[in-house]
């Protein structure tokens, strides 16, 4: 009897847990809910169809990918940490443990949010041309210069960063950021150590990619410097494009065929995942930016190092001729504003009851 009123117990705690943590995200269900009505509503409206929807397939395999390359990482860590007498044993009653968290099934809806999300905007960021022409590239151009006393940005850091292995380690870099999507929003949304910041991580991702990589972008159309060659025929960037070719022809430089894709794909109408060009915002700069700002409350060593990586994808995407300084700029200052006003609403949120949020804050200790 007691061993049966005991699991009882341990039944109805696991499941007020779950309660927490789903009612807890509530907000983001409704801002992400919210948007992806709106994003059905342009496609409908301008006739689009299910472009979205056909990727999120292909999406969910990435975030498969990621989730056991972490896993196997994760089984490393364990297996070297504590050595057990019977690692089989070991390792199923971890994982079994983990599986069965609520802290982890809670987060699950916001993990089919992800998988959803980014095929949609893939899709919203290929249409600004049906929204607003490309005109703010003279513009950007204009405001780069005045910041670098008359000089184009990537002109200005050639001295320092114009040497083939420096711009091919850029570039690789640069590739790199696209962790930022797939384990990093593994990492917020499952791992324990990221529970400080995991929710407002998670709402500013939603919004970061919506109002910074949709508003913004559409409001602010433009190509960046890589592009307004081929695509309006200013020669402005026409000789450090050739420095990066004659890069690549000693280190790779696999940037330029990404660019190559991107240029194809808007010629052909592309709207698949990972299609569409837009300079201004930079997302990388913006993403960049949010993970540091999610881990430096997990960790002061590892907030330090993704600090380094922000400032390295910002730094590089100017001479990787992806974009302007000032599209940097406008994504670090865009992202402090979302990230401020997301803790906010959260902190709104739990103050709806202040019963029922005493009873959360019992409940997490």
């Amino acid at each position: 009897m007691k061993a049966e009123t005991g699991a009882d117990d341990m039944n109805r705690i696991s499941s007020q847990r779950l309660q927490r943590v789903i009612g807890g995200d509530v907000p983001v269900y409704l801002v992400a809910s919210a948007l992806l009505a709106f994003s059905f509503g342009l496609f409908l409206t301008y006739d689009i169809g299910g472009t979205g929807a056909a990727s999120i397939p292909r999406n969910g395999r990435l975030y498969f990918a990621a989730a056991l390359a972490m896993l196997f990482a994760d089984i490393f860590w364990q297996l070297a940490r504590h050595r057990p007498a019977a690692p089989t044993r070991f390792l199923l009653a971890t994982y079994r443990a983990r599986v069965t968290d609520p802290e982890v099934l809670g987060r699950l809806p916001l993990l089919a949010i992800a998988i959803a999300f980014m095929p949609f905007f893939s899709t919203l960021k290929s249409m600004i041309p049906l929204f607003n022409d490309f005109q703010w590239d003279p513009v950007f151009i204009a405001w780069d210069r005045t910041l670098f006393l008359g000089h184009d940005p990537a002109t200005a850091l050639q001295p320092l960063l114009g040497y083939p292995i420096v711009t091919s380690l850029l570039a690789l870099l640069y590739h790199g950021w696209i962790l930022l999507i797939y384990v990093g929003v593994l990492f917020f949304l499952f791992y324990r150590a990221a529970a400080p910041a995991a929710r407002q991580y998670f709402l500013s991702f939603v919004l970061i990619w919506t109002v910074i990589g949709g508003a913004l972008a559409t409001v602010f159309a433009s190509v960046g410097p890589c592009f307004v060659g081929p695509i309006f025929g200013d020669t402005t960037f026409d000789a450090h494009m050739s420095y990066l070719e004659a890069a690549s022809a000693t280190f790779p430089v696999p940037t330029l065929d990404v660019q190559e894709l991107l240029l194809h794909w808007y010629r052909e109408g592309e709207r698949g995942l990972g299609s569409g060009i837009t300079a201004m915002p930079s997302m990388h700069v913006a993403m960049a930016h949010l993970t540091w700002l999610g881990m430096r409350r997990v960790s002061r060593v590892a907030g330090w190092w993704f600090f380094a990586f922000f400032v390295a994808i910002w730094v590089g995407s100017v001479p990787r001729a992806y974009h302007y300084a000032v599209d940097g700029l406008v994504s670090v200052i865009a992202t402090t504003l979302i990230w401020s006003a997301s803790g906010a609403l959260l902190r709104a949120w739990d103050r709806r009851d202040p019963r029922e949020h005493r009873r959360e804050a019992a409940l997490a200790a």
